[in-house]
């Protein structure tokens, strides 16, 4: 746990060494309040609520966390670092582990720092704080569920625009295995139990659930085992790089 530690706190460091990680945060919260207010129509809907944010947030994240994931194992590559990070006295779940905590907390500082639209709500109206917690818990698990797509693909190529292309698809693509459109299609010739199989794993569906306030252990579940899953893919991915 030293070794994870040490390594996430040197990842999480190195994001605020360039202004990459400020114009991240900047972009992300000018469209996190554009979505909120303009899009969602905060003032139209007369509810005091953050329905609006959470329900444009995965599209963001979509569109935004594989800026964050395409540089984990890709860059490492690139320049060949990733050799000299396998030398270090630490494991290569601990590496995985470690650069995937320290995005996590990047991403959540993020997060954390759109509490201004929480003030908002509050002093406009007489919100549910809890349904608002647990968008916030929601919130936050998805956007592991997308970091680990994220830093499973950049294992795979040194390229990290084909990194941050390929994750943007894979994260759409979870994001729309719950819509009608594409259910309906499975519908038409594939049994019941594919179609109820690709619905399950719609991000949308377990994320709203939690953002609705909630908290089914099913959700949780989901999302800790695909981010189980993800991480285990990264670590067989590199795993294969080095051998080869």
């Amino acid at each position: 746990m030293n070794r994870i530690g040490t390594l996430m706190r040197r990842e999480f460091r190195g994001y605020f060494a360039t202004p990459v990680a400020y114009v991240f945060i900047v972009i992300f919260l000018f469209l996190a309040g554009i979505f909120t207010f303009y899009v969602g129509n905060f003032y139209e809907r007369n509810q005091a609520d953050l329905e609006p944010f959470f329900r444009y947030l995965p599209w963001l994240y979509m569109l935004l966390i594989p800026a964050i994931s395409m540089r984990l194992w890709s860059e490492e590559r690139k320049t060949g670092t990733i050799e000299l990070l396998m030398t270090l006295p630490v494991s290569l779940a601990d590496a995985v582990l470690g650069k995937f905590l320290a995005a996590w907390l990047f991403t959540a500082l993020a997060l954390a720092l759109t509490f201004p639209l929480w003030l908002t709500v509050n002093y406009l109206g007489d919100p549910d704080n809890t349904v608002i917690a647990a968008g916030y818990l929601g919130s936050l698990l998805m956007a592991g569920g997308f970091l680990a797509v994220g830093s499973c693909v950049s294992a795979l190529t040194r390229n990290q625009v084909i990194a941050f292309v390929i994750s943007f698809v894979i994260c759409f693509a979870f994001n729309l295995s719950g819509f009608p459109i594409v259910l309906d299609f499975f519908r038409s010739w594939a049994p019941a139990v594919i179609v109820d199989t690709i619905s399950s794993f719609s991000f949308l569906t377990h994320a709203t659930s939690i953002q609705k306030g909630v908290i089914d252990l099913r959700d949780i579940v989901f999302f800790t085992s695909l981010i189980g899953f993800f991480l285990y893919a990264n670590m067989l991915a590199i795993d294969a790089r080095k051998s080869s």
